[in-house]
């Protein structure tokens, strides 16, 4: 039996998403349209594309329960999410989508097996990768977003947002100096 089974990737998604919408909230929605670069994408493109992963990932495992990507459109199935990327909805639209993914994936990934988590996934040939288990592609859903969480972290400093999680440090830090000094 895994130690770190559906109950607690259903928890941690849950914990990164949870931080995500706060950034989200934090963020005005003034400032959605802003973009690092005239290429990448913009605050709200980005939380866009956060809300797809696992969508992909529920469709891909607890809809379709794929064993081998051999043969699977991908990119038919990506169609959506690139279209919605590129013409993102109202601040309000884009956080009750970011809740509504996370409640939807996280309550089904808190009900697979260790069964179901331990099963292989064969990549299509022309990737010339080794099949991967359900565990390892459902915990690569939360370290995607914690990849464009960091990013959007970044653009929030470029429009003059102390992200919470370094606010929350830095007051944690802040009070361990004063209790250290009061002991002195």
């Amino acid at each position: 039996m895994l130690p770190y089974a559906g109950p607690e990737l259903a928890n941690a998604f849950r914990t990164v998403r949870n931080n995500t919408i706060r950034i989200a909230e934090e963020i005005p929605e003034d400032q959605y349209g802003f973009r690092a670069t005239p290429t990448s994408r913009s605050i709200a493109q980005l939380l866009i594309h956060i809300v797809h992963a696992p969508r992909f990932a529920y469709r891909v495992h607890a809809e379709l329960k794929l064993t081998s990507f051999e043969g699977f459109d991908f990119m038919g199935l990506m169609q959506d999410a690139i279209a919605a990327e590129q013409n993102p909805p109202a601040k309000a639209e884009i956080l009750a989508q970011l809740r509504a993914a996370r409640d939807t994936f996280a309550d089904w990934m808190e009900k697979v097996t260790p069964g179901f988590l331990a099963e292989q996934v064969a990549a299509p040939a022309i990737a010339q990768q080794p099949p991967k288990s359900r565990f390892e592609m459902l915990l690569g859903v939360k370290e995607h977003e914690m990849h464009h969480r960091g990013q959007l972290m970044l653009l929030q400093r470029m429009v003059g947002i102390v992200p919470h999680l370094t606010r929350e440090r830095e007051a944690r830090m802040a009070q361990m100096m004063q209790q250290a000094a009061a002991k002195s």
